[in-house]
């Protein structure tokens, strides 16, 4: 287990604008705190480099777990995950009015899929935020 240090969080927290790197919720909105996301897990020889690192929200965080790739379910082919470091989200990911977040790829597929990132509670957060301005 790798702990990272306090000033290496902030670190992170500040990097990502105090939004998830995945689905893009804002922090301040969250009643549960948000958690250093090791990209490539230390399971898979990552580290605890900002590099590998990423702030992320519970529900991404813990839905990723320590998955780093998965079937894509138009192509059939083993695709990796998204990676906030070296990948932009536009890219791979397109907001739309109805409050989904669709993945325009196959790395944008997999990964709001694998870490339920249109799940019913999630959009309803995301259309309210939309709503407010917050998004």
């Amino acid at each position: 287990m790798s702990v990272v240090p306090e000033s290496l969080r902030l670190q992170i927290r500040e990097r990502a604008e105090q939004r998830c790197e995945y689905c893009h919720k804002p922090e301040s909105v969250e009643v549960y705190p948000f958690h250093i996301e090791h990209i490539i897990p230390l399971k898979h020889d990552g580290t605890s480099e900002p590099e590998n690192l990423a702030w992320a929200c519970f529900q991404c965080n813990v839905a990723k777990g320590t998955d780093i790739a998965g079937y894509d379910t138009e192509t059939g082919d083993l695709t990796p995950l998204y990676n906030p470091r070296t990948q932009p989200w536009g890219d791979h990911f397109q907001l739309h009015e109805n409050g989904m977040i669709e993945g325009i790829t196959p790395i944008g597929r997999v990964t709001v899929r694998l870490l339920q990132i249109n799940a019913s509670e999630q959009v309803e957060i995301r259309l309210r935020l939309i709503d407010v301005g917050l998004w």
